[in-house]
């Protein structure tokens, strides 16, 4: 099997690894990266479990080559805290008790960061419809989305606060 170099640009740092050419860029994060966040929980891209930010746009990480990510910016949820002050997504989701077996987590996460990039004021509807690729077993949706406006909100005043 042909091996490729990629050179991208990981939650803000260099990164170089060694992939072939069939190696979903979610096996590129967990496994030649140590970056686990990410999850496989369908290897299809209907549960968004794998979900990562590539040059600004949400993707599910099992659909994209590896290859694919040469020259790219690719943020995860690794990415999201500050050393240890947790991004206001992360702590609205546990204020809120967003989370239970933690699978689909990080995958909501950066699909949530994503929104509120694109989108720093969202409606309910546009959260549920933002992240309605994220599928939860465990929860219902209702707390994910509350403390995702929350956050939102959080983010919004500290903004205007600066």
């Amino acid at each position: 099997m042909s091996k490729i170099t990629v050179s991208a640009t990981v939650n803000g740092d260099a990164a170089d690894f060694v992939c072939d050419a069939t190696e979903t860029l979610l096996d590129v994060l967990r496994d030649r990266l140590g970056l686990t966040g990410a999850k496989e929980g369908c290897g299809t891209g209907d549960c968004g479990a794998c979900s990562v930010i590539l040059n600004d746009r949400l993707v599910c990480a099992c659909l994209v080559l590896g290859a694919e990510a040469q020259g790219a910016k690719i943020e995860t949820v690794e990415g999201l805290a500050n050393g240890e002050t947790l991004h206001p997504l992360q702590r609205k989701f546990i204020e809120h008790a967003a989370l239970q077996c933690g699978v689909c987590t990080p995958g909501f996460l950066v699909a949530a960061k994503s929104l509120i990039d694109h989108n720093p004021d969202p409606t309910e509807e546009q959260v549920r419809y933002w992240l309605a690729g994220n599928l939860c077993r465990c929860t219902g949706y209702d707390k994910i989305v509350r403390a995702v406006l929350d956050a939102a909100a959080e983010m919004r005043e500290a903004n205007h606060a600066a």
